[in-house]
């Protein structure tokens, strides 16, 4: 089936999913990874996201923003690539690629912040982890997140607020413990 076939007639036509992969893979693979799917499920969450993707363009109404509706499948997908890798319960989740960097203490610094977010992540509900990647990671808007995660907007922001405590009070918990030192 023709993907543009029930686009609304004088609207843009849908992209195609080259182009879809090339303006999208950044972010999906980011979300898919602070989703908590293991550092070596990513190209094959990023891989399932782009074939459902395909497999449903034909679906996409265009009532919410190409991206919303990308991040919705993102979702799903980190969902199911996550409850496998919690059943085979690998540790590769708390591996974290060095970043290209000029130095190895700019390295070291980068990968303990990266591993201290995904420690937190993990400590969290899936609720407020939810909100916390959206709002706090990805930048989204909080009318955005609630759209996507399919929940009201009050509730969304009193995630953000409780999550984002949580978050200050794991940093002064890491910075008493650091001045101890």
């Amino acid at each position: 089936m023709d993907p543009s076939a029930q686009w609304p007639a004088g609207a843009a036509p849908l992209p195609d999913l080259a182009t879809l992969f090339r303006t999208h893979f950044d972010f999906v693979w980011r979300v898919a990874r602070s989703l908590g799917v293991p550092a070596s499920g990513v190209d094959d969450a990023v891989q399932d996201v782009f074939l459902t993707v395909h497999r449903r363009l034909s679906e996409f109404e265009g009532r919410a923003s190409m991206r919303t509706w990308i991040y919705a499948i993102t979702y799903r997908t980190a969902q199911n690539h996550r409850r496998r890798s919690q059943r085979q319960r690998c540790d590769a989740l708390l591996e974290e690629p060095l970043a290209d960097s000029p130095g190895p203490v700019e390295q070291l610094d980068s990968a303990r912040a990266g591993q201290f977010v995904m420690q937190f992540l993990e400590g969290v509900s899936g609720e407020k982890r939810d909100v916390f990647v959206l709002c706090v990671l990805e930048e989204l808007s909080a009318p955005e997140v609630a759209e996507i995660l399919g929940v009201k907007l009050n509730t969304i922001y009193s995630r953000l607020r409780l999550v984002r405590a949580d978050f200050r009070a794991a940093l002064e918990r890491v910075a008493a413990g650091e001045a101890g030192r």
